[in-house]
């Protein structure tokens, strides 16, 4: 279900040709011995790799937030462009190049009107996805309208919309539960459809969600320059009794620009 579409002439640097390396690993190929051992792109594989080696088929899920230095995503309205600088948009849209799907949910989409395409970087559109149970959001968005790549909108079996699509979206209704859906069945719901690889990229509740569920192989935090003082939380996870009952995921932390990405992995 994922579209192939072309994406313009990229420049022909060290940089962009690595790039489409990594996105040829995602069809089997291998990557050039001379790119990946250079020393100027160590930082682009060490990061990419991992991600672009998942083998067709492999159910993984990867989530990601940029948020100011006091946790942070966006002022109480919800405004949240940009908060993060140009090197975090552009591993944005390659994260989205290397996902089968891009999952929001609906308070992304009322604040934001995202496309979800890749535009950023060499790549192709994946699938998207929105959760909006009752079908509260307006079919003119930008992803039901435009016809960009396939959509998704995930709405829950009781609500009372009727036909078979939002707009030029598909509707995939499923169970709702007391928060709304389960995590682990909206994944098997994608994987039933071919969607592996999950980027959920927001929001903060979404994202909460998942990661509350164990739900996520991959969380990625960047961590913006800015003190916000008031504004919308990051993540909101249920309360324990002590920091050694935390997550404690294995981390590595990249600089994107002025940014730093922390990586965080709770794979085995």
């Amino acid at each position: 279900m994922k579209e192939s579409r072309a994406r313009g002439t990229p420049s022909e640097t060290a940089e962009s040709l690595a790039w489409q390396a990594l996105l040829a690993c995602r069809g089997g190929a291998a990557v050039a011995p001379a790119l990946a051992a250079s020393p100027d792109l160590a930082a682009l594989f060490d990061l990419y790799g991992p991600l672009a080696s998942i083998a067709p088929g492999q159910n993984f899920a990867v989530a990601h937030l940029a948020q100011s230095l006091d946790g942070r995503i966006a002022t109480e309205s919800g405004a949240s462009q940009w908060l993060s600088g140009e090197a975090d948009l552009v591993h944005t849209h390659r994260m989205r190049a290397l996902a089968d799907a891009v999952l929001v949910g609906a308070e992304t989409v009322r604040a934001d009107d995202p496309q979800l395409t890749v535009r950023r970087c060499a790549g192709d559109n994946p699938v998207r996805v929105v959760i909006d149970a009752d079908c509260k959001l307006s079919r003119r968005h930008r992803l039901f309208t435009d016809e960009a790549a396939p959509t998704l909108l995930i709405a829950a079996e009781d609500c009372a919309a009727t036909g078979e699509s939002w707009g030029a979206a598909e509707i995939l209704r499923l169970p709702r539960d007391e928060a709304g859906f389960a995590p682990a069945t909206i994944r098997r719901a994608l994987a039933e459809r071919g969607l592996h690889f999950l980027f959920v990229e927001g929001g903060g509740v979404t994202i909460s969600r998942f990661l509350a569920a164990r739900a996520l192989d991959r969380l990625q935090l960047t961590l913006a320059p800015v003190l916000m003082g008031s504004g919308r939380a990051s993540l909101l996870l249920p309360e324990i009794a002590g920091p050694h009952l935390g997550m404690r995921p294995r981390i590595r932390r990249v600089a994107l620009g002025e940014d730093v990405l922390f990586d965080c992995s709770f794979d085995a």
